[in-house]
C-alpha cells in the first residue's frame, strides 16, 4: 500500500489524477499541498493548506512513496513573469528537493512539449529550466512529462484558450507523420499515463505527447 503526494490537485490534470488514485486499491494515502482546498472528502486524503512559496517550510510533512507534480500557470492568469517562474519553476524543483531529501524515490512532474532552457521564448525557457534543476536531484525515478496543449473542463474560463482548443480539434487531424506530437491531449490521458508509469519500471526520463497519449492508450 502505498502514499501519494499531489501538487496542483486544484487544477485540470492534478484534479483528475486524485480522482484516479482515489480509487486505486494501490493507494491508501493521498496528501495534497496546495493553497485551497479541493473540496473533495474522502478517507484516503490528508489535505495541507499552505503558501506553495514557502514548501520548503513542510519538509516534515513532505513524506511519501510519490510525487506527483502537476503545477502550472499561464501567461493570461500570471502576467507578471517573476511570480510566473515562481510558480512554473520554483515550486516543482523544491519539491523535487525536499523528495531528494527525504528518499522519496519517485518524481513525476508535468512540463510542456518545446521546454527548452536555451529558448527565447520566456515559456519555454522556464519549463526547460525547471526540468534542468529538478533532473540535478538526481532522484532515483524521475519522469518528466511533456504534453502539447491539454484539452478537457476547467472551472476557471479561459475564453482565449478554449477558442484555441476548437481550432486544434480541427487542426489535429492535419498533424500527421513527426508533426503528430503536437496534436492535443486530454488531461485525462496524462493522468492515465502518470499512474502507469508510476506503477512500472519505465524506460524513458522525458516523455513527449505523443508517447503519453500511446501510454495512456495501452493502460486502458
Amino acid at each position: 500500500m502505498k502514499t501519494a503526494i499531489i501538487l496542483g490537485a486544484t487544477g485540470l490534470t492534478g484534479g483528475i489524477l486524485l480522482d484516479k488514485l482515489l480509487k486505486d486499491e494501490r493507494y491508501t494515502r493521498i496528501k495534497l499541498f496546495s493553497r485551497s482546498s479541493t473540496g473533495v472528502k474522502n478517507d484516503k486524503i490528508e489535505e495541507h493548506l499552505i503558501d506553495l512559496f514557502q514548501l520548503e517550510n513542510h519538509e516534515t510533512d513532505f513524506k511519501a512513496d510519490e510525487v506527483y507534480c502537476c503545477i502550472g500557470t499561464t501567461q493570461a492568469k500570471t502576467p507578471n513573469q517573476e511570480t510566473y517562474r515562481k510558480i512554473d519553476h520554483g515550486i516543482p524543483v523544491t519539491a523535487a528537493k525536499l523528495s531528494k531529501k527525504n528518499s522519496i524515490s519517485k518524481f513525476l512532474v508535468v512540463s510542456a512539449l518545446g521546454a527548452d532552457p536555451g529558448s527565447k521564448f520566456f515559456y519555454n525557457r522556464t519549463k526547460g529550466e525547471m526540468e534542468r534543476d529538478v533532473l540535478a536531484e538526481k532522484i532515483s525515478e524521475t519522469y518528466i512529462f511533456q504534453p502539447s496543449l491539454i484539452g478537457g473542463e476547467r472551472e476557471e474560463k479561459r475564453p482565449f484558450e478554449a477558442a484555441w482548443k476548437k481550432i486544434m480539434k480541427v487542426g489535429d487531424h492535419f498533424l500527421v507523420g513527426p508533426f503528430k506530437k503536437y496534436r492535443s491531449i486530454d488531461a485525462e490521458k496524462i493522468a492515465d499515463a502518470m499512474i502507469y508509469v508510476a506503477n512500472h519500471k519505465y524506460s524513458a526520463t522525458c516523455i513527449e505527447s505523443k508517447e503519453i497519449r500511446e501510454i495512456a492508450d495501452s493502460f486502458r
